[in-house]
C-alpha cells in the first residue's frame, strides 16, 4: 500500500494532474511581462507549512504553463556562484524558448549559518541580473517553511528591490472542501486503482482527519497512520463470497447494474459508486462503517447475468426431472458468473458483459417477463445448473452465526473445488424496476442483513 504524501514521492503519471495553483500561476505570468518589459530576473520568496503543497505548486508550473521550464537546484549550486551560474545556462540549452524557474526547495533547514544564506544568494542572482543573465527570463523561487526566512529572504533584495516579485507570498495549498477527495485519488493512483474504502477507510475517516488538520500533507500523512492500523484487518477475511445475482434482458439494465461493480476485480461491489448515489440524508444516517466492513468482510460482488444464457435451461421451472441440454450447459459454463463461482476468474480473458441484440435476446427478453414472480423457483433451478455442472449447490439454505441468521437464494459450500462458502442472493427484478434506485437499496438491504449476520452491528 503507497499513500505518498510528498511531491518526490509521487509517481510521475500523477505529478501532472496535480491541481493547479491559480494565485501563483497569476505572479509567474505577470513578472514574465514585466521581465519583457523591463528586462532582468525575477525573484520570489514562497511560505508554506510543511505538507501545504509548495513544492507541488512550484515545480508543477511547467505542466501549466508550457512555456516555462522549472528544475530544482542542488546545495553546491546554491551556495557557489559559478555553480549557480553553469547550471541555470546549461539548462537554458535545451530550454531557448522558455522561462527558466529554478526552484530551492527548503535547502536552508538544516544548514548552518543559514543567517547569511540570503544575502549571499541575492548577491549572486543581482549580479547575474546585470550580467549574464539579463536577457534570459529567469524567476528563482525559494520555498520555505520559515515566516523568518522568508523575511531575510526579502530584506536581502533591499539593494536590488525591482528583482522582488513580492514580499509576503503564501501558499496554502488546495480548498479543505477537496481534500478528502485528493486523499482518495491519490490512493487509488499509487494502489493499481483500488480504493481506500476497500482498506476499511470511507469518507467520514477522512473527514474527521480533514477537520483537525492544517495542511493537506498532515492529513494525508495521518490517513496513512490510519492505512497501516487497518492492513492487518483488511488480510482477516471472512470464508464467504456473497453475490448479488442480477439477471437483465436488455442492454440499459445491464449498464445500470454494471455501474455498481467493477467487472475486472470479479465484480466486487464498487463502493465508491454505491455512496454517490446515496443521499446525503443516508449518508449521516447509516452505519457505513458497518455496512463497509461487512462488503469486505463478505467479499460482496454485483453481478449482472444475461437472461438469453438463463432461458433455455430455465423453461417449465416446475418440472424438478427436466432434462438439462448441454449446448445451453456450455453457454451458462462461460458465463462471468460462473468463472467466479467456479474460482476461475484469474484464468479467464475478461470480456465485459455485453447485452446483444438477436433473436436469441429477443425471446430472452418476452420469457424472463414471466418469471419475475417466480424468483424461488428460479433459484432452485439454478441450484440444479450450478449442480449439473459439478458444483454441488442448495437453494433456500438458511445461514445461522451466533449473531443473527440469512438465507441464501442459492449456497455453495467449501469443497475441493472452491476455497469459500458462497452465498447468492437472487434479484429478478422486471426491466422496468431495474434502477439506480432500486439496486442502491437491494445493495443497502444486503449490507445491513450481512452486517448482522457477521456481528458488526446489533440488531435493533
Amino acid at each position: 500500500m503507497r499513500l505518498p504524501s510528498r511531491y518526490e514521492d509521487l509517481d510521475e503519471s500523477y505529478k501532472g494532474r496535480l491541481i493547479p495553483n491559480t494565485e501563483l500561476i497569476d505572479k509567474i505570468k505577470a513578472s514574465y511581462k514585466s521581465i519583457q518589459i523591463n528586462g532582468g530576473i525575477r525573484f520570489l520568496p514562497i511560505f508554506g507549512e510543511s505538507g501545504s503543497g509548495k513544492s507541488c505548486s512550484s515545480i508543477e508550473l511547467k505542466t501549466h504553463l508550457p512555456t516555462t521550464h522549472t528544475f530544482i537546484l542542488e546545495k553546491n549550486e546554491i551556495s557557489d556562484k559559478d555553480s549557480l551560474l553553469e547550471r541555470i545556462l546549461n539548462e537554458r540549452k535545451y530550454n531557448t524558448d522558455k522561462i527558466l524557474i529554478p526552484i530551492i526547495d527548503q535547502f536552508e533547514e538544516n544548514v548552518a549559518g543559514k543567517e547569511n544564506i540570503p544575502t549571499q544568494f541575492i548577491e549572486f542572482i543581482s549580479l547575474f541580473d546585470r550580467n549574464e543573465l539579463k536577457g534570459i527570463p529567469t524567476i528563482f523561487i525559494w520555498l520555505t517553511t520559515s515566516r523568518e526566512f522568508q523575511k531575510s529572504l526579502v530584506e536581502a533584495t533591499t539593494r536590488n528591490r525591482r528583482i522582488l516579485i513580492t514580499n509576503n507570498f503564501v501558499i496554502a495549498g488546495p480548498q479543505k472542501e477537496s481534500w478528502t477527495q485528493i486523499v482518495k485519488d491519490t490512493f487509488s493512483i499509487h494502489n493499481q486503482e483500488k480504493e481506500l474504502s476497500d482498506c476499511l477507510i470511507i469518507d467520514s475517516d477522512i473527514d474527521k482527519i480533514v477537520l483537525r488538520s492544517n495542511t493537506l500533507g498532515k492529513t494525508i500523512e495521518e490517513v496513512g497512520v490510519l492505512l497501516a492500523d487497518h492492513l492487518e484487518d483488511i488480510q482477516d477475511l471472512s470464508e464467504y463470497t456473497v453475490i448479488l445475482f442480477w439477471p437483465v434482458s436488455d442492454s440499459v439494465r445491464n449498464q445500470r447494474v454494471l455501474q455498481f461493480s467493477r467487472p475486472r476485480d470479479g465484480y466486487k461491489l464498487d463502493w465508491e459508486a454505491f455512496y454517490r448515489e446515496l443521499s446525503n440524508e443516508e449518508k449521516k444516517q447509516l452505519p457505513l462503517d458497518v455496512y463497509n466492513r461487512a462488503r469486505l468482510y463478505f467479499d460482496m460482488r454485483v453481478i449482472p447475468f444475461r437472461a438469453a444464457d438463463l432461458h433455455r435451461l430455465c423453461l417449465d421451472l416446475d418440472n424438478e426431472s427436466l432434462t438439462l441440454g448441454k449446448t445451453y450447459l456450455n453457454r451458462f459454463k462461460n458465463t462471468h458468473f460462473f468463472h467466479i463461482i467456479s474460482d476461475n476468474w484469474k484464468n479467464y480473458s475478461y470480456n465485459p458483459v455485453r447485452e446483444r441484440e438477436s433473436t436469441r435476446s429477443q425471446e430472452a427478453s418476452v420469457w424472463y417477463k414471466t418469471v419475475t414472480t417466480s424468483p424461488t423457483k428460479l433459484g432452485k433451478r439454478l441450484a440444479k445448473i450450478i449442480t449439473e455442472l459439478g458444483y454441488p449447490a442448495t437453494y433456500e439454505k438458511d445461514l445461522t452465526s451466533e449473531f443473527s441468521s440469512v438465507r441464501a437464494d442459492v449456497f455453495m459450500d467449501k469443497s475441493e473445488k472452491i476455497k469459500r462458502k458462497i452465498i447468492v442472493e437472487l434479484k429478478v427484478f422486471a426491466a422496468e424496476n431495474t434502477m439506480p434506485s432500486t439496486i442502491k437499496e437491494q445493495i443497502k438491504t444486503t449490507l445491513r442483513r450481512h452486517s448482522l449476520f457477521g456481528g458488526f452491528m446489533p440488531k435493533n
